[in-house]
Order: structure tokens, then C-alpha cells, then sequence
């Protein structure tokens, strides 16, 4: 089916099974947090360049890029990393701080689609305990990389991440896998696939099998994230 505009404040978005493969749904609509709770409850999540003048995009890729949390394994030399003692990580610290930083430009990219817009909404998401991020920290107190997502039921779904010393954001994400796993998630969404995800173990799935299991996850309840709040953890807990 074509993508099919809305209006801000839609009370629901089409039907993600009958998007085609790219999975370009609508376009339009606003980035208010009833918005996007609306739309990762429906498998769709907002994607789009700002500079370029293009309305808000929705998309519901097919197949979609997942990771089992279960299934996850750290690289031997993401192993040594986590062993070496030269980074600590918290939950929750500074999540405005980790979506700025995801937010900067990269050398392989002329823009990023973390405009002010998502960076407000997400941050609302963020204190409504919705929103989490994972930092990495080295031994004297520097913010070197993290990642931020979202918390529905028992899925996760992957916002982005970034890193700014060796295997920075690759810690943050094996303690997040650790985390998933130990509160029993079956898949971390993550969107789509690139060469960095899938060297951590993503796949890709269809687009119905996806909707199917967020269907059902998302009506378990989220974990107690505040646990782990207020301090620091060891990269291997």
C-alpha cells in the first residue's frame, strides 16, 4: 500500500502487515509522546532528515533486525574490554546527555535524523520511565558512550548509540543484553540492520513474526528499571 498522511495527533496509524518491504507506512503526524507511544505499540517507529524537508516518516521494516538478549555473547575481545577494569557503567544518569551525544555527527554520515524535536519528546519518554539510557564511564569519571531506547512490556526497542573510545558503546550494550536476559526478553528491537548491529548478534525477522510477539509483550509488565538506578556497575554483572 502507499504511505498515507496524518494529521498531528492520530488516533492510530495503518496497519503495518500491509506496508510493502521498505516499510514506509505514513508520513505526517507530530513527534508528541502520545504519537510515538502510539506507533512503537504498532511496530512503527519515526525515521526522517529534518534538513531535507521532509515530513515526519513512519516506518515498519520488513524483515526487522532483532536481537535475542538470550542468545547474546560478547567477542573475546569484548570480553577483555569488559575484564580490563577501565570502564564502569550506570543506568539512567544523564539521558539527555546520551541522546545529544547520539545526536552529534558522524564521519560516515552528513546529518543525523536526532533533531531537537526527538531529542524533547524522547526526554518527556525519558522522565516518564519509559525511556532509558545505558553510559559508559572510564575509572576517572568521563562519558565515553551509551545508548537509549525505549521499555514496552518485555521488549526493548533500540534507539541508537554511540561511542567515543574502544568498545564504549559495545559495553553499554552488553549490559543491556544482560539486563534483557535477566528479565527474561525475548528480542531487542533494532530496527534496521547494519554491519555494527550484526557483529553483536542481530538478525533480521519478519516483519509479521515481529508484530506478533509485540503484540503479546508488550501487555507484560516492564521491569523495575529504578534497581539499578544511582550507581555505578561493574561492565560484567
Amino acid at each position: 500500500m502507499s504511505p498515507i498522511f496524518l494529521a498531528a495527533h492520530p488516533k492510530k496509524f495503518p496497519n503495518p502487515r500491509l506496508a510493502d518491504d521498505e516499510g514506509l507506512i505514513a508520513f505526517g503526524a507530530d513527534l508528541s509522546v502520545d504519537t510515538l507511544l502510539l506507533a512503537y505499540k504498532s511496530g512503527i517507529f519515526p525515521w526522517y532528515n529534518e534538513e531535507d524537508l521532509t515530513p515526519i516518516l513512519w516506518w515498519s521494516p520488513n524483515p526487522r533486525c532483532v536481537i535475542n538478549p538470550l542468545h547474546f555473547k560478547a567477542s573475546r575481545s569484548l570480553q577483555k574490554t569488559q575484564k580490563s577494569g577501565q570502564y564502569y557503567i550506570t543506568v539512567d544518569q544523564c539521558f539527555e546527555q546520551v541522546i545529544r551525544a547520539c545526536a552529534a555527527p558522524r564521519t560516515y554520515a552528513d546529518s543525523t535524523w536526532i533533531n531537537d524535536a526527538i531529542i524533547k519528546s524522547y526526554s518527556q519518554l525519558h522522565r516518564m520511565g519509559i525511556a532509558h539510557s545505558i553510559e559508559t564511564w572510564t575509572a576517572d569519571h568521563q562519558l565515553v558512550g551509551g545508548l537509549y531506547g525505549l521499555n514496552l512490556g518485555r521488549l526493548f526497542f533500540g534507539e541508537s548509540m554511540f561511542s567515543m573510545a574502544t568498545d564504549a558503546s559495545k559495553v553499554a550494550f552488553a549490559f543491556l543484553m544482560r539486563r534483557c536476559a535477566g528479565w527474561q526478553f525475548p528480542l531487542v528491537d533494532c530496527q534496521l540492520p547494519n554491519n555494527h548491529l550484526l557483529s553483536l548478534g542481530a538478525y533480521t525477522i519478519p516483519r509479521d513474526d515481529f508484530l506478533t510477539m509485540l503484540a503479546q509483550e508488550q501487555q507484560q509488565s516492564s521491569p523495575n528499571w529504578q534497581a539499578w538506578q544511582g550507581q555505578a556497575h561493574p561492565c560484567l554483572i
